[in-house]
Protein backbone atom coordinates (compact mmCIF):
# COMPACT_ATOMS: atom_id res chain seq x y z
CA UNK A 1 0.00 0.00 0.00
CA UNK A 2 1.85 3.13 -1.27
CA UNK A 3 1.46 6.01 -0.42
CA UNK A 4 0.92 6.86 -4.48
CA UNK A 5 -3.15 4.57 -3.91
CA UNK A 6 -6.47 5.16 -3.02
CA UNK A 7 -6.07 2.95 -0.59
CA UNK A 8 -3.45 4.67 1.39
CA UNK A 9 -4.83 7.97 0.49
CA UNK A 10 -8.54 7.34 0.94
CA UNK A 11 -9.06 4.99 3.44
CA UNK A 12 -5.91 3.68 5.43
CA UNK A 13 -4.23 7.82 6.14
CA UNK A 14 -7.65 8.96 7.47
CA UNK A 15 -8.56 6.52 9.04
CA UNK A 16 -5.43 6.62 11.18
CA UNK A 17 -5.32 10.15 11.77
CA UNK A 18 -8.97 10.48 13.36
CA UNK A 19 -8.42 7.29 15.46
CA UNK A 20 -5.00 8.24 16.84
CA UNK A 21 -6.90 11.57 17.71
CA UNK A 22 -9.46 10.04 19.21
CA UNK A 23 -7.59 8.13 21.62
CA UNK A 24 -5.74 11.30 22.63
CA UNK A 25 -8.94 13.12 22.79
CA UNK A 26 -10.09 10.00 25.67
CA UNK A 27 -7.16 10.69 27.38
CA UNK A 28 -5.54 7.28 26.37
CA UNK A 29 -1.82 8.64 25.42
CA UNK A 30 -0.24 4.94 25.50
CA UNK A 31 -3.53 4.05 23.53
CA UNK A 32 -2.60 6.34 20.91
CA UNK A 33 0.97 4.76 20.50
CA UNK A 34 -0.15 1.57 20.33
CA UNK A 35 -2.41 2.66 17.07
CA UNK A 36 -0.01 4.43 15.49
CA UNK A 37 2.96 1.40 16.07
CA UNK A 38 -0.26 -1.45 14.80
CA UNK A 39 -1.03 1.07 12.11
CA UNK A 40 2.60 1.17 11.05
CA UNK A 41 3.18 -2.42 11.10
CA UNK A 42 0.21 -3.15 9.26
CA UNK A 43 0.80 -0.34 6.71
CA UNK A 44 3.93 -2.63 6.14
CA UNK A 45 2.50 -5.91 6.17
CA UNK A 46 0.78 -4.70 2.99
CA UNK A 47 3.68 -5.05 1.15
CA UNK A 48 4.89 -8.89 2.50
CA UNK A 49 3.11 -10.39 5.35
CA UNK A 50 6.11 -12.76 5.65
CA UNK A 51 8.44 -9.95 6.60
CA UNK A 52 6.93 -8.57 9.47
CA UNK A 53 8.43 -11.45 11.84
CA UNK A 54 11.72 -9.89 9.96
CA UNK A 55 10.89 -6.52 11.65
CA UNK A 56 9.82 -7.51 15.04
CA UNK A 57 12.68 -9.05 15.50
CA UNK A 58 15.17 -6.83 14.17
CA UNK A 59 13.57 -4.31 16.64
CA UNK A 60 13.42 -7.08 19.63
CA UNK A 61 17.32 -7.86 19.17
CA UNK A 62 18.29 -4.39 18.91
CA UNK A 63 15.77 -3.10 21.94
CA UNK A 64 17.85 -5.69 24.05
CA UNK A 65 21.10 -4.87 22.81
CA UNK A 66 20.29 -1.19 23.39
CA UNK A 67 19.00 -1.90 26.93
CA UNK A 68 22.39 -3.86 27.54
CA UNK A 69 24.65 -0.52 26.78
CA UNK A 70 22.11 1.70 28.47
CA UNK A 71 22.96 -0.11 31.96
CA UNK A 72 24.77 2.06 34.23
CA UNK A 73 28.46 1.42 34.99
CA UNK A 74 29.10 -1.11 32.32
CA UNK A 75 32.62 -2.70 31.82
CA UNK A 76 34.52 -0.61 28.67
CA UNK A 77 35.00 -3.83 27.22
CA UNK A 78 31.51 -5.44 27.30
CA UNK A 79 30.18 -1.96 26.12
CA UNK A 80 32.51 -2.18 22.82
CA UNK A 81 31.59 -5.62 22.78
CA UNK A 82 27.75 -4.99 22.91
CA UNK A 83 27.82 -2.44 20.34
CA UNK A 84 30.20 -4.77 17.62
CA UNK A 85 27.72 -7.57 18.58
CA UNK A 86 24.64 -5.52 17.56
CA UNK A 87 26.35 -3.79 14.77
CA UNK A 88 27.17 -7.25 13.12
CA UNK A 89 23.58 -8.67 13.58
CA UNK A 90 22.60 -5.83 11.94
CA UNK A 91 25.40 -5.89 8.99
CA UNK A 92 24.82 -9.62 8.95
CA UNK A 93 20.74 -9.08 8.42
CA UNK A 94 20.99 -6.77 5.79
CA UNK A 95 24.16 -8.73 4.26
CA UNK A 96 21.98 -12.14 3.76
CA UNK A 97 18.62 -10.57 2.58
CA UNK A 98 20.78 -7.66 0.23
CA UNK A 99 24.48 -9.00 -0.81
CA UNK A 100 23.88 -12.94 -0.38
CA UNK A 101 22.98 -13.69 -3.89
CA UNK A 102 25.59 -10.63 -5.08
CA UNK A 103 28.25 -12.60 -3.55
CA UNK A 104 27.28 -15.33 -4.78
CA UNK A 105 27.48 -14.84 -8.25
CA UNK A 106 31.15 -12.96 -7.34
CA UNK A 107 31.92 -15.85 -6.39
CA UNK A 108 30.82 -18.14 -9.15
CA UNK A 109 32.65 -15.81 -11.69
CA UNK A 110 35.95 -15.30 -9.84
CA UNK A 111 36.25 -18.72 -8.78
CA UNK A 112 34.86 -20.28 -12.17
CA UNK A 113 31.93 -22.27 -9.37
CA UNK A 114 28.63 -22.95 -9.79
CA UNK A 115 27.05 -21.83 -6.19
CA UNK A 116 23.12 -22.18 -6.40
CA UNK A 117 21.45 -18.68 -5.58
CA UNK A 118 19.62 -18.19 -2.61
CA UNK A 119 16.62 -16.18 -4.72
CA UNK A 120 16.21 -14.12 -1.48
CA UNK A 121 13.47 -11.87 -2.31
CA UNK A 122 14.80 -8.47 -0.50
CA UNK A 123 12.73 -6.94 2.05
CA UNK A 124 10.69 -3.70 1.89
CA UNK A 125 12.67 -1.15 3.78
CA UNK A 126 15.75 -3.31 5.12
CA UNK A 127 17.86 -0.52 4.08
CA UNK A 128 16.37 2.17 6.36
CA UNK A 129 15.20 0.54 9.53
CA UNK A 130 18.42 -1.20 9.47
CA UNK A 131 20.68 2.23 9.42
CA UNK A 132 18.11 3.76 11.53
CA UNK A 133 18.71 0.91 14.19
CA UNK A 134 22.62 1.06 13.71
CA UNK A 135 22.67 4.84 14.22
CA UNK A 136 20.36 4.32 17.40
CA UNK A 137 22.94 1.70 19.22
CA UNK A 138 25.91 3.85 18.11
CA UNK A 139 24.38 6.85 19.83
CA UNK A 140 23.10 4.81 22.61
CA UNK A 141 26.68 3.78 23.05
CA UNK A 142 28.19 7.72 22.93
CA UNK A 143 25.41 8.65 25.16
CA UNK A 144 23.38 10.99 22.63
CA UNK A 145 20.46 9.40 23.47
CA UNK A 146 18.90 7.63 25.88
CA UNK A 147 16.61 3.81 26.06
CA UNK A 148 12.95 4.06 26.53
CA UNK A 149 10.13 1.46 26.50
CA UNK A 150 9.55 -1.05 23.71
CA UNK A 151 6.68 0.32 22.73
CA UNK A 152 7.93 3.79 22.11
CA UNK A 153 11.07 2.00 20.35
CA UNK A 154 8.60 0.50 18.17
CA UNK A 155 6.85 3.15 17.36
CA UNK A 156 10.49 4.86 16.68
CA UNK A 157 11.75 2.40 14.30
CA UNK A 158 8.17 1.72 12.26
CA UNK A 159 6.45 5.15 12.12
CA UNK A 160 5.09 4.44 8.34
CA UNK A 161 5.90 8.05 7.13
CA UNK A 162 9.76 7.56 7.31
CA UNK A 163 9.85 3.66 7.26
CA UNK A 164 9.65 3.01 3.59
CA UNK A 165 12.48 5.36 2.17
CA UNK A 166 13.10 7.63 5.27
CA UNK A 167 14.52 10.11 5.95
CA UNK A 168 16.91 8.06 8.50
CA UNK A 169 15.74 9.81 11.78
CA UNK A 170 17.83 9.99 15.26
CA UNK A 171 15.91 8.76 18.07
CA UNK A 172 16.61 12.01 19.82
CA UNK A 173 14.92 13.81 16.78
CA UNK A 174 11.73 12.30 16.85
CA UNK A 175 11.09 10.20 20.38
CA UNK A 176 10.18 13.30 22.03
CA UNK A 177 7.86 14.16 19.73
CA UNK A 178 5.45 11.62 20.71
CA UNK A 179 5.40 12.44 24.09
CA UNK A 180 4.68 15.45 23.73
CA UNK A 181 1.14 16.73 25.29
CA UNK A 182 0.73 19.70 23.19
CA UNK A 183 0.98 17.40 20.00
CA UNK A 184 -1.84 15.03 21.10
CA UNK A 185 -4.63 17.38 19.75
CA UNK A 186 -5.30 18.33 16.17
CA UNK A 187 -3.44 21.20 14.76
CA UNK A 188 -5.26 22.44 12.01
CA UNK A 189 -2.11 24.45 10.79
CA UNK A 190 -0.37 21.55 10.97
CA UNK A 191 -3.19 19.33 8.99
CA UNK A 192 -3.22 22.12 6.38
CA UNK A 193 0.41 22.18 5.61
CA UNK A 194 0.75 18.55 5.26
CA UNK A 195 -1.94 17.87 3.05
CA UNK A 196 -0.07 20.93 1.01
CA UNK A 197 3.14 18.73 1.03
CA UNK A 198 1.37 15.88 0.70
CA UNK A 199 -0.96 16.71 -2.44
CA UNK A 200 2.81 18.44 -4.00
CA UNK A 201 4.57 15.74 -3.44
CA UNK A 202 1.99 13.43 -5.14
CA UNK A 203 1.78 15.68 -8.38
CA UNK A 204 5.33 15.19 -8.43
CA UNK A 205 5.29 11.22 -8.65
CA UNK A 206 2.20 10.78 -10.52
CA UNK A 207 2.23 13.45 -13.10
CA UNK A 208 6.00 14.66 -13.12
CA UNK A 209 8.01 12.02 -12.42
CA UNK A 210 6.02 9.00 -13.82
CA UNK A 211 5.71 10.94 -16.88
CA UNK A 212 9.59 11.10 -17.11
CA UNK A 213 10.40 7.73 -16.75
CA UNK A 214 8.82 6.53 -19.84
CA UNK A 215 11.55 8.39 -21.88
CA UNK A 216 13.83 6.95 -19.56
CA UNK A 217 13.05 3.21 -19.29
CA UNK A 218 12.73 3.64 -22.98
CA UNK A 219 16.42 4.67 -23.71
CA UNK A 220 17.93 2.36 -20.83
CA UNK A 221 15.31 -0.60 -21.28
CA UNK A 222 14.39 -1.20 -24.92
CA UNK A 223 16.15 0.83 -27.23
CA UNK A 224 19.24 -1.18 -28.70
CA UNK A 225 21.06 1.56 -29.68
CA UNK A 226 20.79 5.81 -29.77
CA UNK A 227 21.64 9.14 -31.27
CA UNK A 228 23.10 11.68 -29.65
CA UNK A 229 19.91 13.73 -28.91
CA UNK A 230 18.47 10.70 -27.55
CA UNK A 231 21.17 9.88 -25.24
CA UNK A 232 20.88 13.10 -23.51
CA UNK A 233 17.03 13.01 -23.49
CA UNK A 234 17.37 9.58 -22.21
CA UNK A 235 19.88 10.53 -19.01
CA UNK A 236 18.43 14.20 -18.28
CA UNK A 237 15.22 12.32 -18.01
CA UNK A 238 16.44 9.88 -15.61
CA UNK A 239 17.73 12.70 -13.32
CA UNK A 240 14.94 14.41 -13.59
CA UNK A 241 12.64 11.77 -12.84
CA UNK A 242 14.43 10.70 -9.94
CA UNK A 243 14.69 14.45 -8.42
CA UNK A 244 11.03 14.49 -8.61
CA UNK A 245 9.93 11.08 -7.60
CA UNK A 246 12.27 11.19 -4.32
CA UNK A 247 11.56 14.45 -3.55
CA UNK A 248 7.98 13.95 -4.03
CA UNK A 249 8.33 10.86 -1.92
CA UNK A 250 9.94 13.13 0.74
CA UNK A 251 7.22 15.63 0.82
CA UNK A 252 5.01 13.50 1.12
CA UNK A 253 6.10 12.04 4.02
CA UNK A 254 7.28 15.14 6.10
CA UNK A 255 3.22 16.02 5.02
CA UNK A 256 2.21 12.76 6.54
CA UNK A 257 4.14 13.20 9.78
CA UNK A 258 3.55 16.78 9.81
CA UNK A 259 -0.75 15.49 10.22
CA UNK A 260 0.45 13.43 13.16
CA UNK A 261 2.12 16.80 14.24
CA UNK A 262 5.16 15.19 13.91
CA UNK A 263 8.14 17.01 12.29
CA UNK A 264 10.55 15.32 10.34
CA UNK A 265 14.00 16.18 9.42
CA UNK A 266 14.85 18.20 6.31
CA UNK A 267 16.11 15.54 3.46
CA UNK A 268 15.88 16.89 -0.03
CA UNK A 269 16.73 21.01 -0.43
CA UNK A 270 16.98 21.57 -4.42
CA UNK A 271 20.22 19.32 -4.86
CA UNK A 272 20.45 20.29 -8.47
CA UNK A 273 21.06 24.30 -7.63
CA UNK A 274 24.44 23.02 -5.88
CA UNK A 275 27.73 24.78 -7.53
CA UNK A 276 29.84 21.56 -5.75
CA UNK A 277 29.67 17.58 -5.22
CA UNK A 278 30.11 19.07 -1.22
CA UNK A 279 27.30 21.42 -1.84
CA UNK A 280 25.45 18.44 -3.82
CA UNK A 281 25.66 15.99 -0.83
CA UNK A 282 24.58 18.61 1.79
CA UNK A 283 20.84 18.99 -0.38
CA UNK A 284 20.75 15.56 -1.62
CA UNK A 285 19.40 12.90 0.41
CA UNK A 286 20.74 14.92 3.78
CA UNK A 287 19.51 12.23 6.21
CA UNK A 288 21.53 9.77 4.33
CA UNK A 289 24.52 11.84 3.55
CA UNK A 290 24.69 12.65 7.73
CA UNK A 291 24.79 8.96 8.37
CA UNK A 292 27.64 8.70 6.51
CA UNK A 293 29.22 11.46 7.37
CA UNK A 294 28.73 10.47 11.39
CA UNK A 295 28.79 6.60 11.17
CA UNK A 296 31.58 5.68 8.81
CA UNK A 297 33.03 8.86 8.01
CA UNK A 298 34.35 10.24 11.06
CA UNK A 299 34.91 6.80 12.80
CA UNK A 300 37.46 5.75 10.06
CA UNK A 301 39.17 9.12 10.82
CA UNK A 302 37.71 12.11 8.74
CA UNK A 303 39.19 15.30 7.78
CA UNK A 304 41.77 14.82 10.98
CA UNK A 305 44.21 12.89 9.44
CA UNK A 306 46.63 13.36 6.67
CA UNK A 307 45.85 14.30 2.72
CA UNK A 308 46.01 10.17 1.67
CA UNK A 309 43.86 8.92 4.56
CA UNK A 310 41.79 11.46 3.89
CA UNK A 311 40.98 10.40 0.68
CA UNK A 312 41.01 6.97 1.84
CA UNK A 313 38.35 7.69 3.68
CA UNK A 314 36.08 9.91 1.45
CA UNK A 315 36.73 7.14 -0.92
CA UNK A 316 35.66 4.28 1.57
CA UNK A 317 32.97 6.49 2.48
CA UNK A 318 30.97 6.35 -0.65
CA UNK A 319 31.89 3.27 -2.45
CA UNK A 320 29.78 2.03 0.80
CA UNK A 321 27.16 4.85 0.40
CA UNK A 322 27.00 2.88 -3.27
CA UNK A 323 26.41 -0.29 -2.30
CA UNK A 324 23.66 0.56 0.49
CA UNK A 325 21.94 1.48 -2.60
CA UNK A 326 21.89 -1.71 -4.06
CA UNK A 327 23.35 -5.24 -4.73
CA UNK A 328 25.38 -3.98 -7.91
CA UNK A 329 29.14 -3.00 -9.42
CA UNK A 330 27.29 -0.20 -11.02
CA UNK A 331 26.33 0.84 -7.72
CA UNK A 332 29.78 0.49 -6.17
CA UNK A 333 30.88 2.53 -9.33
CA UNK A 334 28.24 5.00 -8.82
CA UNK A 335 29.40 5.51 -5.32
CA UNK A 336 33.39 5.34 -6.73
CA UNK A 337 32.93 8.21 -8.88
CA UNK A 338 31.21 10.24 -6.33
CA UNK A 339 34.12 10.14 -3.76
CA UNK A 340 36.65 10.56 -6.55
CA UNK A 341 34.85 13.77 -6.88
CA UNK A 342 35.14 14.46 -3.42
CA UNK A 343 38.53 13.84 -3.74
CA UNK A 344 38.96 16.14 -6.69
CA UNK A 345 37.00 18.61 -4.92
CA UNK A 346 38.96 18.55 -1.85
CA UNK A 347 42.48 18.77 -3.56
CA UNK A 348 40.90 22.26 -5.38
CA UNK A 349 40.06 23.78 -2.30
CA UNK A 350 43.69 22.82 -1.01
CA UNK A 351 45.02 24.71 -4.23
CA UNK A 352 42.39 27.58 -3.41
CA UNK A 353 41.53 27.79 -7.12
CA UNK A 354 38.32 29.34 -7.92
CA UNK A 355 35.95 29.38 -10.82
CA UNK A 356 32.95 31.28 -11.90
CA UNK A 357 29.26 30.25 -9.96
CA UNK A 358 27.51 29.63 -13.22
CA UNK A 359 30.53 27.68 -14.59
CA UNK A 360 30.85 25.19 -11.14
CA UNK A 361 27.15 24.52 -11.28
CA UNK A 362 27.43 23.54 -14.74
CA UNK A 363 30.21 21.04 -14.39
CA UNK A 364 28.40 19.73 -11.22
CA UNK A 365 25.61 19.38 -12.89
CA UNK A 366 26.48 17.41 -15.76
CA UNK A 367 28.97 15.17 -13.29
CA UNK A 368 25.72 14.30 -11.33
CA UNK A 369 24.00 13.57 -14.51
CA UNK A 370 26.44 11.16 -15.92
CA UNK A 371 26.78 9.28 -12.99
CA UNK A 372 23.32 8.66 -12.77
CA UNK A 373 23.75 6.86 -15.72
CA UNK A 374 25.55 4.17 -13.99
CA UNK A 375 22.58 4.42 -11.07
CA UNK A 376 19.96 3.93 -13.45
CA UNK A 377 21.61 0.87 -15.68
CA UNK A 378 20.39 -3.02 -14.68
CA UNK A 379 23.48 -3.93 -16.89
CA UNK A 380 27.01 -2.27 -17.46
CA UNK A 381 25.78 -2.48 -21.07
CA UNK A 382 22.86 -0.43 -20.74
CA UNK A 383 25.60 2.35 -19.02
CA UNK A 384 27.67 1.85 -21.96
CA UNK A 385 25.02 2.49 -24.78
CA UNK A 386 24.11 5.99 -22.91
CA UNK A 387 27.14 6.99 -22.48
CA UNK A 388 28.29 6.07 -26.16
CA UNK A 389 24.90 8.34 -27.48
CA UNK A 390 25.36 11.28 -25.44
CA UNK A 391 29.61 11.41 -26.75
CA UNK A 392 28.29 11.26 -29.78
CA UNK A 393 30.01 7.69 -30.85
CA UNK A 394 26.94 6.85 -32.43
CA UNK A 395 26.90 9.81 -34.79
CA UNK A 396 25.43 12.67 -34.85
CA UNK A 397 21.55 13.20 -36.20
CA UNK A 398 19.51 15.96 -36.13
CA UNK A 399 15.12 15.72 -36.51
CA UNK A 400 14.35 16.29 -39.91
CA UNK A 401 13.11 19.71 -39.58
CA UNK A 402 16.45 21.16 -39.91
CA UNK A 403 17.39 19.81 -42.57
CA UNK A 404 16.53 22.85 -44.58
CA UNK A 405 18.07 25.13 -42.13
CA UNK A 406 21.37 22.88 -41.61
CA UNK A 407 21.87 20.40 -44.29
CA UNK A 408 25.43 21.82 -44.82
CA UNK A 409 26.05 19.98 -41.59
CA UNK A 410 25.88 16.66 -43.46
CA UNK A 411 29.85 17.17 -44.75
CA UNK A 412 30.43 17.19 -41.35
CA UNK A 413 29.01 13.81 -40.72
CA UNK A 414 25.83 14.86 -39.56
CA UNK A 415 22.38 13.49 -40.69
CA UNK A 416 19.06 14.46 -40.71
CA UNK A 417 16.16 11.85 -39.17
CA UNK A 418 15.91 8.51 -38.34
CA UNK A 419 15.55 8.77 -34.49
CA UNK A 420 14.72 5.77 -32.50
CA UNK A 421 12.77 7.75 -29.83
CA UNK A 422 11.28 9.81 -32.62
CA UNK A 423 7.08 9.78 -30.97
CA UNK A 424 8.99 11.17 -27.79
CA UNK A 425 11.12 13.49 -28.44
CA UNK A 426 8.91 16.15 -29.57
CA UNK A 427 6.96 16.12 -26.08
CA UNK A 428 10.49 15.43 -24.19
CA UNK A 429 12.29 18.19 -25.21
CA UNK A 430 9.77 20.78 -24.07
CA UNK A 431 9.28 19.02 -21.32
CA UNK A 432 12.90 18.37 -20.12
CA UNK A 433 13.48 22.39 -20.41
CA UNK A 434 9.99 23.08 -18.48
CA UNK A 435 11.22 20.78 -15.52
CA UNK A 436 15.04 22.30 -15.47
CA UNK A 437 13.76 25.38 -15.33
CA UNK A 438 11.47 24.48 -12.45
CA UNK A 439 14.46 22.56 -10.80
CA UNK A 440 16.44 26.09 -11.20
CA UNK A 441 14.20 28.72 -10.29
CA UNK A 442 11.20 27.74 -8.27
CA UNK A 443 11.06 27.83 -4.56
CA UNK A 444 11.04 23.84 -3.29
CA UNK A 445 9.20 22.49 -1.26
CA UNK A 446 10.96 23.47 2.06
CA UNK A 447 10.68 27.40 1.26
CA UNK A 448 7.42 27.03 0.31
CA UNK A 449 5.82 25.12 3.26
CA UNK A 450 7.46 28.14 5.25
CA UNK A 451 5.46 30.27 3.77
CA UNK A 452 2.71 28.28 3.57
CA UNK A 453 -0.49 29.55 5.51
CA UNK A 454 -3.88 28.31 5.44
CA UNK A 455 -6.38 30.78 2.96
CA UNK A 456 -9.20 29.82 0.32
CA UNK A 457 -6.38 30.56 -2.66
CA UNK A 458 -3.93 27.92 -1.25
CA UNK A 459 -6.96 25.54 -0.66
CA UNK A 460 -7.67 25.92 -4.49
CA UNK A 461 -3.89 25.39 -5.22
CA UNK A 462 -3.99 22.43 -3.10
CA UNK A 463 -7.07 20.72 -4.69
CA UNK A 464 -6.22 21.44 -8.32
CA UNK A 465 -2.60 19.58 -7.68
CA UNK A 466 -4.98 16.93 -5.61
CA UNK A 467 -7.15 16.22 -8.27
CA UNK A 468 -4.66 16.45 -11.20
CA UNK A 469 -2.34 13.95 -9.37
CA UNK A 470 -5.35 11.32 -8.55
CA UNK A 471 -6.98 11.64 -11.85
CA UNK A 472 -3.53 10.52 -12.87
CA UNK A 473 -3.40 7.43 -10.61
CA UNK A 474 -3.66 4.64 -13.35
CA UNK A 475 -2.25 2.05 -11.88
CA UNK A 476 -0.05 2.34 -8.84
CA UNK A 477 4.35 2.82 -9.53
CA UNK A 478 6.82 2.38 -7.05
CA UNK A 479 8.85 5.34 -5.73
CA UNK A 480 12.22 4.66 -6.21
CA UNK A 481 14.04 4.77 -3.06
CA UNK A 482 11.62 1.69 -1.87
CA UNK A 483 13.79 -0.61 -4.09
CA UNK A 484 17.15 0.45 -1.70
Amino acid sequence: MPFNSYGFIFIFLPVTVVVYFLLNRQGWDKGGKIWLAASSLFFYGTFSVYYLPLILGSILVNYLVAGALSREDPAPGKRRLLLSGGLVFNIGLLGYFKYADFLINNLNYFLGRDIAFLQIALPVAISFFTFVQIAYLVDIYRGATRQKKLLDYLLFVSFFPYLLSGPIVRHNEVAGQYDDPLLKTPDYTNIAAGIFLFSLGLFKKLVIADTLAVWANFGFDTAVSLTLLEGWVTSLSYTLQLYFDFSGYTDMALGVALLFNIKLPINFDSPYKAVSIQDFWRRWHISLSRFLRDYIYIPLGGSRVGDGKLYRNLLLTFLIGGLWHGAAWTFVFWGFLHGLALVVHRAWKKLNLHMPKILAWFITFNFINVAWVFFRAHHWSDAIKVLKAMLGLNGVILPESLAGGLGFLTRYNVSFGGFVMEDFLHQAVPVLLGCLLLVLAAKNSLELKQKFKPSPLNAVFIATLAITAILSLTRVSEFIYVNF
